[in-house]
């Protein structure tokens, strides 16, 4: 077996993916497929830096090309990040290889002959741990390593055949409305505890008392349309990993907590003592989040 190789086509999570396989004390190939994204990534301490050179702009489509040079270089697992390309990539190699597969993991170890993963199930109220033999594919989100700088890697290309059976006829970029929370150090968490629209503005003025990252529940993005999709945290939404993180009105039920559980701090206030948020809390306020955010701006703003 070979090694690690891994592919994201957002930069900095493939820069993590690396860092992840140096966790793990290995080093890894970093799959590309044009020369832009090998500038991109050759800082992130890759053994190497190896583009896929063919006639098309699609990365799944080099994905049976992919999977017969990680067959022939007895790769021992493809690691890939969890974003819409890097999924359908994934699985595409999973099935051209017939191999094992763990979506979305929460945490990879090796072990003789493969990898362990561990991943949710029934929405966070299970982890289901599986040994993967190699070769193997897994996707992980954001969040489960640090980019780190190195100097530049090599960069290699190898000139493939695309499978051009699906063509590209046009592209239209996806405005997103909201905030990079995973860049976010410190985020300060909505949810239904708001009872109007223009009570956001207690939450707001909190945030930008902190320097911190407006987020929220599901519910409040996508039923009450209070903050862009992109704001909302748990286990289909984002998933952070902040210094701080400050909920207020969230009752705490585990698909949030998922999103969240990784912050350093975790501070809760809800008016149920009861509140599952207080369980995943590092500190806890019981109270009406009408009176203690107000007065815990004005505090914050007087220190």
């Amino acid at each position: 077996m070979s090694g690690i190789y891994v592919y994201s086509d957002e930069a900095n999570l493939a820069g993590e993916l690396l860092g992840f396989a140096a966790g793990m004390g290995r080093q890894a190939t970093a799959v590309v497929f044009s020369q832009e994204e090998a500038e991109a990534v050759k800082g992130f301490g890759a053994e190497k830096v190896l583009i896929f050179s063919g006639d098309s702009p699609l990365a799944e489509q080099y994905a049976k090309a992919l999977a017969t040079y990680l067959d022939a270089e007895q790769a021992e697992l493809f690691l890939v990040g969890m974003t819409p390309r890097g999924r359908e990539l994934a699985a595409r190699v999973a099935g051209y290889l017939g191999c094992g597969m763990a979506s979305d993991a929460l945490s990879l170890t090796p072990v003789e002959g493969g990898f362990k993963a561990e991943k949710m199930l029934y929405g966070g109220v299970a982890i289901l741990a599986e040994t993967l033999e190699s070769p193997c594919v897994v996707t992980l989100s954001s969040g489960k390593a640090e980019v780190k700088s190195a100097p530049d890697s090599p960069i290699e290309t190898l000139d493939v055949q695309a499978d051009t059976r699906v063509r590209l006829v046009a592209t239209e970029p996806l405005v997103k409305q909201g905030v990079d929370l995973n860049a976010a150090e410190k985020v300060v968490g909505v949810g239904l505890g708001l009872s109007k629209q223009e009570d956001m503005r207690i939450a707001e003025e909190l945030a930008e008392t902190l320097g911190a990252e407006l987020a929220c529940t599901r519910s409040v993005a996508e039923e009450r349309n209070w903050l862009p999709v992109e704001q909302y945290l748990g286990i289909s939404g984002a998933i952070i990993k902040p210094q701080l993180y400050l909920s207020m009105g969230i009752s705490g039920q585990i698909q949030h907590i998922i999103g969240v559980r990784d912050a350093k701090i975790i501070v809760g206030i809800d008016t149920n003592e009861n509140a599952p948020i207080f369980k995943a809390a590092d500190y806890g306020i019981v109270g009406d989040l009408y009176e203690i955010v107000p007065l815990l701006t004005e505090t914050i703003k007087n220190a």
